[in-house]
């Protein structure tokens, strides 16, 4: 085997950044506009706490018909187990604008699809590179970017707590949380911050 810097090695991870700034999620989602596949692979990406992995496995007849905060039921490729999730305006707009532009497809056909068959979280991988390197994003992206963006923003745009990410991320503690979200550095720089 090569010596590949882009491959870690045997047992140790290469963590990717959540996109932070909701400016650069603008941009991203104007950049994708004209694409109804990528821009409903982003916009659901980011607006659930689902892997790439799952929003892969997703059906058409999964999602033909939601209405924004209804549920939707998937079982996990990774822990195989049933996953409960309502999805928003903005994901449900997202998929109707790909479903529109799909022709016409069965109920078990997959969601997102290219032209040599179903997309695999390795080509997601690629796409979300593409598309922070075409905005000139520093830092390290790739599918996971669209979970743990959700979480980020979850947490520190609108305010949402520790204990309620930690139970949609299914993790074992607030620090594996905040690990996972790439903001306990920031939060505890914050609290050195408060006057007395």
């Amino acid at each position: 085997m090569g010596n590949n810097g882009n491959n870690p090695k045997q047992g140790s991870q290469i963590a990717v950044e959540p996109i932070k700034q909701v400016k650069d999620l603008k941009a991203i989602k104007q950049l994708l506009r004209s694409k109804p596949r990528d821009y409903a692979l982003f916009v659901l990406g980011i607006n659930t706490n689902l892997r790439a992995s799952d929003l892969l496995s997703l059906t058409v007849g999964q999602v033909e018909g939601l209405q924004p905060m209804d549920e939707l039921v998937i079982q996990e490729q990774k822990t195989g187990k049933q996953r409960r999730i309502n999805v928003n305006k903005a994901a449900v707009d997202a998929i109707n604008g790909l479903l529109a532009a799909m022709p016409e497809v069965d109920a078990e056909a997959l969601l997102f699809q290219g032209q040599r068959g179903p997309l695999t979280v390795s080509y997601v991988n690629r796409l979300v590179k593409s598309w922070c390197k075409a905005l000139n994003l520093k830092g390290n992206y790739g599918s996971h970017s669209l979970r743990k963006t959700w979480g980020y923003h979850q947490r520190v745009t609108f305010g949402k707590g520790l204990p309620e990410l930690m139970v949609c991320f299914n993790h074992s503690s607030q620090r594996q949380t905040l690990d996972y979200l790439c903001i306990q550095a920031e939060e505890i720089k914050s609290v050195y911050a408060n006057e007395l």
